[in-house]
């Protein structure tokens, strides 16, 4: 039987100015869709009766209303999948919530519309009444929780495995395309494009290398891969979180260390112990309204993106690459009295110490 596949709406590319490196795109790129570490995202599972999509039924022409809401069993797997997660001790958490308005991540079960999820924070972009992630399949099948860990990784930023540069897997795109327009997925060409033989950017991929491993890897029946040749007579990934999955949420959502002081005073400038490839996230809230400047100092080569919390939720606002240069990443940035901020610092290389220190005036 075929195997049941995401089905990840087609985004629009973002554009940014040409010439960055791939790493240092992907700082940027994943400043606008990885959440602020310290966020509790709340969940929410529609179950109300007037929730749901109207579709036409294929060959008829007449149209059926599809509920959203799940049944208990299976909102409860999905449950247990988040605390999974959890249990990773990432910066982030995760709430059940009652109330769709409260909620970041809204979950329908609409079954037919496949399974799917913002990435993200594009997970922001949605109106309230609308889904966020849907769980189209029964999760109560053998081997199919892995659906609802699959999409929760959605959730937190993460791509499809399979479709990263580095993973050097050649198709024979026809028969890809044949194989997913059947039952279960019925998918279009253009859906099976968009989540399967699309080559996603290297600023896009989960890690530096590629993991078959990966619960954001899909399965393959046999005769769909052509290369690399130990893949042709199929692809069966386990399941169940890898660990450089674990690895990847980590780097972008470490524990907090309940003991360590605020990395920042706001508008002093503060040490930043960050080794290359760490991060550091914390707060400004600016005493006037005018334009500031955000700049690193020290031995250091960062990258430094602001966001602006809106309605409770850090939206993005500015970001800045220092270009690769030893030394300090400034930004310069309007920011508005009795408003919150939250600026986010990526280190890319160190000399010395590898201390740095960040400054907002």
């Amino acid at each position: 039987m075929t195997a049941r596949y995401c089905s990840l709406p087609r985004q629009p590319d973002p554009t940014y100015a040409p010439g960055l490196a791939a790493e240092r795109l992907a700082a940027l790129l994943g400043g606008r869709r990885m959440w602020l570490n310290g966020t509790v995202l709340h969940y929410y599972f529609f179950d109300g009766a007037a929730d749901g999509s109207v579709i036409t039924v294929p060959a008829t022409g007449q149209t059926r209303r599809m509920p959203w809401a799940g049944a208990p069993e299976q909102r409860e797997v999905v449950r247990d999948c988040f605390r999974e997660w959890q249990d990773l001790g990432l910066g982030v958490t995760f709430a059940e919530v009652g109330d769709r308005s409260e909620a970041e991540l809204r979950i329908g079960f609409q079954a037919g519309d496949g399974s799917w999820s913002a990435i993200g924070r594009d997970a922001l972009c949605a109106g309230l009444n609308e889904r966020t992630m849907n769980l189209g399949w029964d999760l109560t099948a053998p081997g199919a929780r892995a659906i609802a860990l699959h999409e929760i990784g959605h959730a937190l930023g993460m791509a499809h495995e399979h479709q990263s540069p580095l993973a050097g897997l050649h198709f024979d795109d026809e028969a890809v395309y044949a194989d997913l327009a059947g039952p279960p997925n019925h998918f279009s060409r253009d859906t099976t494009y968009v989540n399967v033989l699309r080559k996603l950017d290297a600023s896009e991929v989960n890690g530096s290398v590629w993991d078959p491993l990966s619960i954001m890897e899909a399965p393959f029946a046999p005769g769909l891969i052509l290369e690399p040749e130990q893949y042709r007579r199929g692809m069966e990934p386990p399941g169940t979180l890898s660990p450089a999955d674990k690895e990847f949420v980590l780097r972008w959502y470490p524990p907090a260390d309940p003991t360590a002081p605020p990395a920042l005073v706001p508008f002093r400038s503060a040490p930043l112990r960050l080794g290359p490839g760490e991060q550091a996230d914390f707060t400004v809230e600016p005493p006037e309204t005018r334009t500031y400047t955000v700049r690193t100092f020290g031995e250091c080569d960062a990258v430094v993106v602001v966001f602006e919390e809106r309605e409770g939720e850090p939206r993005f606002l500015s970001g800045r690459d220092d270009g690769g240069a030893p030394h300090n990443a400034t930004l310069t940035v309007r920011l508005v009295k009795g408003r919150r901020y939250f600026v986010r610092v990526r280190l890319y290389s160190a000399r010395g110490s590898g201390e740095t220190a960040v400054m907002c005036w």
